[in-house]
């Protein structure tokens, strides 16, 4: 049986550990290739082992995704290899400190800036012209409830995924008249060493792993997916539309 993702690329950026993990090995059961960039080669090399393991694969790429000149190299590279991307899933993503906004160092704050914004502004640069050239462009980007909670003690983390939303939702409006399909997706909290750091007394037990998450990610990136610029909350398994403040 043909799988529904079969001779498709997918990038999928934090792919070392949690969700990011999670995602690329459910799209690569799906039949995708696998793009799997991170900072730590050995989370990586585990990930491919994974893949393999279910006849799937993959293709390592070690980045620092607050190197946006390798962002760019890593769109030339996959252009030459492929002539397209299929499916971009924004997914790295740093918590920052906890703390009063008014103890917060201001390169700590631009620090957390940088990967969960910065870094996805430049992967939609670098990476439009090939979901273009797809037959069905697919990308996704994980955000979080705190982004419109505001929620105290992690504004750094919230106006970052706040930024994020508003960057994608924009993204969605300019390639709506295309074959190209952008989407956010809440994952809620999840079994993840984030959540583990922000909430350390919470037990793990009581919350979904990844992997459960994860098959809620992969429709999101199949051919068949026709919406965009949508919000689909994997608490209440809803898919949302955005709407203007009361």
């Amino acid at each position: 049986m043909t799988k529904p993702l079969a001779n498709r690329i997918a990038l999928v950026t934090g792919a070392s550990r949690g969700i990011g993990y999670a995602t690329a090995i459910a799209l690569a059961k799906a039949g995708a290739h696998i793009v799997a960039t991170a900072r730590t080669q050995g989370g990586l090399e585990e990930l491919d082992d994974e893949i393999r393991k279910d006849g799937g694969s993959a293709t390592l790429v070690p980045l620092n995704l607050t190197d946006s000149d390798g962002i760019a190299r890593l769109g030339a590279g996959l252009y030459e290899r492929y002539g397209k991307l299929d499916i971009l899933v924004g997914n790295a993503g740093v918590l920052g400190p906890s703390s009063p906004i008014g103890h917060i160092e201001l390169k700590t704050f631009n620090d957390v800036m940088a990967v969960n914004v910065s870094a996805n502004f430049q992967l939609i640069r670098c990476m439009e012209p090939l979901l273009k050239q797809s037959d069905a462009g697919r990308a996704v980007f994980i955000t979080s409830g705190a982004a419109n909670k505001a929620t105290a003690y992690v504004s750094p983390y919230a106006a970052s995924k706040a930024a994020l939303e508003t960057l994608a939702r924009a993204w969605a409006q300019e390639t709506a008249n295309t074959k190209l399909r952008v989407n956010l997706f809440n994952p809620g909290p999840v079994r993840t060493r984030m959540r583990a750091t922000l909430m350390p007394g919470e037990d793990p037990a009581t919350l979904d792993t990844p992997e459960q998450v994860a098959e809620f990610i992969v429709p999101l990136c199949t051919p068949d997916w026709t919406e965009t610029g949508k919000f689909y909350d994997y608490k209440t398994r809803t898919l949302m539309s955005f709407r203007a403040p009361a």
